[in-house]
């Protein structure tokens, strides 16, 4: 296990308690220290062992030598790969659980190609409590490889509902943290939706701990049943500052934690988090449209900036803030199933999404992406589980076999019946957003998602027209056949004839 961070701490601890010898290597040694200590506690004896050089580390190992990798994205792994290739030999295994970008993954396997190591890219899901329990796990790459280590895998691996293990392989290439990424691009998705709701719930008054109440109803049935984001959101509604700590006599009820967090959200400024930005990129390079991931990206860069906030709120004279709303009786009822229905519609815009981002790369790559498996590692133990959106809107479509083109939930009828279900609620909630400033750019922008993706008369006709008009830039006529496919238009209108202005092209300038 090379990086024994909390997630790799996690996953060490995990092979131990099933029985496997782990060899750790991290240039913190106290880290490195404290597993063991705990390894020790839990019974693991001998399991756990330490290393602070390469060749003993690689020594320690049986052959085929299975390392792997927990270490932060970027250069660190090219750092490590590089110190660790002299002592490897061909068929040995790197296994590489790290948020890494594909495209460093991919160089890396090309690296490895020549002396014949084997590297796997694997997106790992779940959290520091998953990597000790058990996460969803993502692998691609080499599936010679991948068939070697499934078994032990399978038997880490988070288990879903069934009881089936969360891991499978999921193509060539970069394509297992490709997936991964764009998981997380889903998941800051359905949090952002996720978290505007909890706001316009306490704009109505509403005490955190009966939020809390309603997202474990939520949780219980209908579209958010099994949902990880709103059963999380239940428990932390109700935690306070001494839960964790031994109670003393005499204590009194402590503060709601949930209570005393700041608005800021910094993992994609302080470079602990580039899977977002990464699949913002990837959509946007794509030619996906992603509105609510790119909504949800922008929400959380602006939280971010709280010195800026607070400046721009003085020049602005107060900004435009919340106002109260005053909803109560059945129509309160009604309105937090209205706001329910809405939640759950940006959260499936947020699936949406992020497959068409995936089957586009994977026609882009040719990464053979196995869908099926997609649908097997999203069941539990990552963070986007919805129990609900696996079983009906995301199974008959990926475990049909699906080629890449077919994978879009736009086409499902079955998803877009969901769609259709939600979208009344959506309009109704985003028209009070609208009417008393609430903070909602994730419900906005999926509903502006399918109003766009699903209409056929655009204004963009006139935009059209417009690049046209400057531009030359060509357009397609209304009625004429072949126009579907984002092709380059066959006509060209003369606005304005191009022509030199009488006394300004023809003087010399003195400059």
């Amino acid at each position: 296990m090379i990086g024994c961070g909390s997630m790799g701490g996690g996953m060490a601890l995990l092979f131990a308690e099933d029985g496997v010898n782990v060899s750790l290597s991290d240039p913190a040694e106290e880290a490195m220290d404290g597993i063991i200590k705990n390894a020790e506690k839990a019974g693991y004896h001998g399991r756990v062992g330490k290393f602070t050089d390469y060749k003993e580390l690689c020594n320690s190992l049986s052959k085929p030598r299975l390392l792997v990798f927990s270490l932060p994205h970027g250069n660190v792994g090219d750092k490590v790969l590089e110190g660790l290739t002299p002592h490897l030999e061909r068929n040995d295994i790197i296994l590489d659980c790290g948020n890494e970008h594909f495209a460093n993954t991919e160089r890396r396997q090309e690296k490895c190609r020549e002396p014949g190591i084997r590297y796997i890219g694997c997106g790992v899901s779940g959290g520091y409590q998953a990597a000790r329990a058990g996460p969803s796990m993502c692998p691609g790459g080499d599936e010679s490889a991948l068939n070697e280590v499934l078994p032990l895998l399978e038997h880490v691996a988070a288990k879903d509902y069934e009881g089936k293990p969360c891991v499978g392989f999921i193509g060539k290439g970069g394509a297992g943290h490709y997936v991964k990424m764009v998981h997380n691009g889903i998941e800051h998705g359905m949090m952002s939706a996720i978290c505007e709701a909890w706001g316009i719930m306490r704009k109505m008054g509403m005490g955190y701990e009966e939020i809390g109440n309603v997202f474990a109803r939520w949780n219980e049935s209908g579209e958010f049943k099994g949902t990880f984001l709103i059963s999380i959101g239940a428990d932390l509604s109700h935690k306070r500052e001494g839960d964790s700590a031994p109670k003393t006599s005499g204590s009194k009820e402590h503060t709601l934690v949930v209570s005393e967090v700041l608005d800021k959200v910094v993992q994609d400024i302080t470079g602990e988090e580039g899977t977002g930005i990464w699949s913002n990129t990837e959509a946007i390079e794509l030619h996906v449209p992603a509105f609510t991931l790119n909504v949800a990206h922008a929400f959380r860069l602006a939280s971010a900036y709280r010195g800026e906030r607070l400046r721009a709120n003085k020049a602005s004279d107060n900004g435009f803030p919340p106002q109260e709303l005053k909803i109560e009786g059945k129509d309160k009822e009604a309105f937090i199933e209205d706001l329910r229905k809405a939640t759950y519609a940006a959260c499936l815009a947020s699936y949406i999404q992020g497959m068409n981002v995936i089957s586009r790369a994977d026609q882009a790559h040719e990464w053979g992406i196995n869908y099926g498996n997609i649908w097997k590692i999203w069941r539990g133990g990552c963070i986007i589980k919805a129990d609900y959106i696996s079983d009906e809107i995301l199974a008959p479509v990926l475990l049909s076999n699906p080629k890449p083109a077919d994978v879009n939930l736009l086409f499902s009828e079955r998803a877009m019946k969901d769609v259709r279900n939600s979208y009344p609620a959506l309009r109704r909630i985003v028209g009070k957003v609208v009417e008393t400033d609430q903070v909602a750019p994730a419900l906005t922008a999926s509903l502006e998602y399918f109003k766009v993706v699903t209409g056929t008369d655009l204004p963009t006709a006139f935009y059209e027209a417009e690049l046209d008009y400057f531009g030359s830039h060509m357009f397609d006529k209304k009625g004429e056949e072949g126009t579907e496919e984002p092709t380059e238009g066959r006509h060209h209108f003369e606005w304005r004839p191009a022509k030199s202005q009488k006394g300004e092209y023809g003087k010399v300038w003195k400059v």
